[in-house]
């Protein structure tokens, strides 16, 4: 509470009136005596929403009220306690507690003191307000005019209502319920972000690792590239299968750094998009390209349901492909040799989709939303039968939700029974059709 006082003969001082002598009714009247009294009183505004804090405030200012602000129930708590409000009005809507638990905490804290709180809010009931200890609700939207005059009016009341035993032994634990309640959220809340400076650490550590493990493998794939184009010499039939060999387990690794670079790059910020103009279909073909040999290898035939149809888009069509290829490379790894594969695009109103379908063994019901997690192995025990290191799926989905789409799996496929009879597992991905741009060459997005 701020004072001042002002004399009809001299000016007083701002101590020369000691307020704990004076009625309520002098505060908020003045005194018919040889002064009069001017008050401004401190209220405390707990509400989470900007713009209604804002218009509150312009108010309550306005008509001579001090006004202290809190956009959480915590913080709520801890300026009600430090600051001393003359009111408290508080929105039952908060993002922690909320305002029935923060009326609770708060009767609790200010026992002693006669602290009106009055629930401010567009919703809530107003039984409950008054059962966990509110002195009054106003509802929203407020109007501009009563306002100053209702929380005056709320300052007089006073809470002054009378419990019995009963009620007093259920307020009384009803308060320790909101304390408890207030140091678990304290305690996850730091918990948090513990986590979130832990995942920042992991990500960076994973990053260093990636760069430190693909700097040695730069040259290892370009001797054996040219070992095996015999730029260093003919090689004889043994050679050259123990090249190709080793050939092979270097790419896989290699593939296995790209992503978890790709994946902590997109973890920490650092990963740019570059929008161009592209044909979907076009992706789709030059993606499937990449992955035909590895189908071959484990003979697995491959359909193709792509239209000759221009799909024309704008967006980042490296990073789209590089999605394209992790689907693909998902049913390589899950298909059994004489499996069967189809690929088919389609447009679908504002959304291009890319759909592989496989005859694998299909996903565990309950896991269909895991295998896009990071590091999500369905088999994660050393002797698992599929390799990889549970990166490829979740790269796909990062990289599809900056397009602003999305990427999901079927098992078994939802459609046409006959057609699908085959097909044990669908996974798809869908980005928004986004209008080329004719006479934007690139642009870059992050």
């Amino acid at each position: 509470m701020r004072l001042w006082a002002v004399s009809s003969e001299k000016s007083c001082k701002k101590n020369d009136i000691d307020p704990k002598k004076m009625s309520l009714d002098m505060l908020l009247c003045g005194i018919n005596f040889s002064f009069k009294v001017i008050i401004m009183l401190k209220v405390l505004h707990i509400e989470d929403d900007s713009d209604n804090r804002r218009l509150v405030s312009k108010i309550l200012r306005a008509n001579g009220f001090a006004v202290v602000e809190a956009d959480d129930g915590i913080s709520g708590i801890r300026k009600a306690l430090a600051t001393e409000p003359d009111i408290i009005l508080l929105d039952i809507e908060l993002p922690d507690m909320n305002g029935y638990e923060v009326t609770l905490k708060l009767r609790g804290e200010l026992e002693g003191r006669s602290v009106p709180i009055v629930a401010l809010s567009g919703k809530g009931d107003k039984s409950m307000s008054s059962a966990v200890g509110c002195d009054g609700h106003i509802f929203k939207p407020i109007n501009i005019q009563k306002l100053p005059g209702q929380v005056r009016a709320a300052i007089q009341k006073r809470h002054a209502s009378a419990m019995d035993e009963r009620e007093s032994l259920l307020l009384t634990q009803s308060q320790q319920l909101a304390s408890r309640l207030q140091s678990k959220i304290e305690e996850l809340e730091a918990a948090n972000r513990a986590i979130l400076e832990s995942e920042k650490v992991r990500a960076e550590f994973y990053r260093n690792l990636s760069h430190e493990l693909s700097t040695p493998l730069t040259p290892a794939v370009g001797y054996l590239n040219m070992l095996l184009g015999e730029n260093l010499g003919p090689l004889t039939p043994l050679q050259r299968k123990a090249i190709e060999s080793t050939e092979r387990g270097v790419t896989r690794v290699r593939a296995v750094v790209e992503n978890l670079l790709d994946m902590t790059a997109l973890a920490t910020g650092k990963m740019s998009f570059f929008a161009r103009n592209y044909e979907f279909n076009q992706q789709a073909r030059e993606s499937l390209a990449l992955c035909i040999d590895r189908f071959k290898e484990r003979g697995i035939t491959v359909n193709v349901d792509i239209s000759s149809e221009e799909l024309k888009g704008f967006g980042d069509s490296d990073k789209l492909k590089r999605a394209m290829v992790q689907l693909l490379e998902n049913a390589v790894k899950f298909c059994r040799g004489d499996g069967r594969v189809l690929v088919r695009t389609r447009q679908d109103g504002n959304k291009f989709s890319f759909l592989v379908y496989d005859s694998g063994l299909g996903i565990p019901e309950g896991e269909i939303e895991a295998i896009f997690k990071t590091f999500y192995q369905i088999d994660g025990s050393p002797t698992r039968e599929h390799g990889g290191a549970g990166l490829g799926l979740a790269l796909a989905r990062k990289i599809i939700e900056r397009f602003g789409g999305e990427i999901w799996a079927e098992s078994p496929p939802k459609g046409d029974g006959k057609e699908f009879k085959w097909s044990q597992t669908m996974v798809g991905l869908w980005v928004p059709i986004v209008v080329p741009q004719e006479d934007l060459e690139h642009s870059r997005f992050s």
